[in-house]
């Protein structure tokens, strides 16, 4: 095991940056300075916790354009799209620190004689929150700023894809005057993942990543009775209704595809189409991706940057040919994507129809710039077909009838459900999936709870 990290950009396949791994005794230090300080840090009130968080993000979007480029060197997305994640950072942010208030209330119980009885929300202790590098910033704030608003200490362990993202938002957070040992970073291996969450000191684990990364991180802490909240992927669906915007919905449902090149834990992977719509949807969505540029994602006329990795190009390529190879056609236009080479870790856009449930692509979470479409004469196969998929993250349905939307939405297997978007979090909206997708909650003001523990308070009155 290589006892440093080494960064490699998916741009040009070059080195980075490289990092020594935490050591064994830094690791031990930084949990002992957690534990200390959060016993510090929780007695402070919520409305100057909120002040100093507050203050630490302003302190952190403040140095956007750096952060952004950062973001596009580490993972490749293109430079015109990440300062849009920064801002996404600051909403979700402010939001959280907006509703504390309310959501960190005591529970107050009707009145009875002699006795005062409360319900406090306390802070579980210290946080581990492991952080992946697709959506950087927007993955780790979920649980980073409601757990130090709440009271809790943090500790930061990003990809390792994406050091800088860690290490910025360290840096922005210690200059706006955290107290020391509140919020921390490591760079670290998956064993240390693992010596990290069952060390005594973490009482929470929050990892966004794979399935297999999700087991992982269950199997590391059976045993210990803290709380793991889960958010792992999807291959999430659509169903475009014959009275749908049929505009509104091509141009909503290609991006929330091809989006950061598809690497998207909610992007969308699954469309199905009234067939009265059909060909007409395949046709200008078919169009509209082969408008796609792909290129050196620091160049303002990019709109599909690479994917992360070279590896994980053969593995979507790999994914494409076997649909092709069971009779799938891909709509897009190959020739126009001359950047695509198998060497690289750029993708050409797929666009598959002639798809069915026999193939990956429209089973397995693919994790590129890939969907399929296919055809649906009613409702109930529109659900049925929705619902076949291990994964429940989100779903989305195209109409311009709410309560037949509502009506599928209560049918449809999934965290979140949209009428006429996708591949979005409302921060007020608990984010959260079922099956495979994960279990947990972040966001909203449910996304406290697992963040806090629940207190009794029973008081007879002299």
């Amino acid at each position: 095991m290589s006892s440093e990290l080494i960064t490699i950009s998916p741009i040009d396949g070059r080195e980075l940056l490289r990092r020594a791994y935490t050591s064994e005794a830094d690791i031990a230090a930084a949990l002992t300075r957690a534990r200390n300080a959060q016993r510090a840090w929780k007695h402070v009130p919520l409305a100057e916790r909120c002040i100093a968080v507050g203050a630490a993000v302003e302190r952190f979007v403040r140095d956007k354009d750096q952060i952004a480029e950062a973001i596009t060197r580490q993972m490749g997305r293109p430079l015109r799209y990440t300062p849009g994640e920064v801002a996404g950072f600051e909403e979700r942010a402010r939001h959280m620190i907006a509703i504390a208030p309310q959501a960190l209330a005591p529970l107050d119980l009707p009145p009875k004689q002699g006795f005062r009885r409360y319900i406090a929300r306390e802070p579980v202790g210290v946080v581990f929150t492991i952080a992946p590098w697709n959506y950087p910033l927007l993955t780790a704030v979920n649980s980073i700023v409601p757990a130090l608003v709440a009271g809790n200490a943090v500790i930061l362990k990003h990809s390792d894809q994406t050091p800088l993202c860690a290490e910025l938002m360290h840096r922005a957070f210690v200059d706006a005057g955290l107290p020391e040992g509140v919020f921390q970073y490591v760079h670290a291996t998956h064993a240390t993942v693992q010596r990290l969450i069952q060390a005594p000191e973490v009482d929470y684990v929050s990892f966004t990543g794979s399935v297999p990364g999700g087991k992982a991180v269950e199997a590391a802490a059976v045993g210990r009775f803290i709380a793991c909240g889960l958010e792992l992927g999807g291959n999430d669906p659509v169903y475009v209704r014959a009275d749908a915007d049929l505009e509104q919905a091509v141009d909503t449902v290609v991006d929330g595809a091809y989006f950061n090149s598809g690497q998207s834990c909610c992007g969308i992977q699954r469309i199905y189409v009234d067939r009265r719509i059909y060909p007409e949807f395949t046709e200008r969505a078919a169009a509209l991706v082969n408008q796609y540029v792909l290129g050196d994602p620091m160049d303002p006329a990019t709109t599909l940057g690479p994917v992360v990795r070279a590896t994980a190009a053969r593995e979507i390529r790999g994914m494409v040919r076997e649909a092709l190879n069971k009779g799938a056609r891909d709509l897009v236009d190959t020739a126009r994507f001359g950047m695509a080479r198998d060497d690289t870790a750029y993708v050409a856009p797929a666009l598959l129809v002639d798809v069915d449930h026999g193939m990956p692509v429209m089973n397995d979470e693919c994790f590129g710039p890939v969907a399929g479409i296919m055809p649906v004469d009613s409702d109930i196969q529109a659900v049925e077909l929705m619902n076949d998929s291990p994964y429940g993250l989100t779903a989305a349905v195209f109409t311009r009838d709410t309560e037949t939307a509502l009506r599928i939405g209560q049918q449809v297997e999934a965290g979140t459900f949209f009428m006429n978007r996708c591949d979005y979090l409302d921060p007020a909206l608990a984010w959260t999936g079922v099956k495979n997708s994960g279990h947990g909650v972040s966001l909203s003001a449910l996304g406290y709870e697992a963040l806090t523990q629940a207190k009794s308070f029973h008081l007879r009155l002299l």
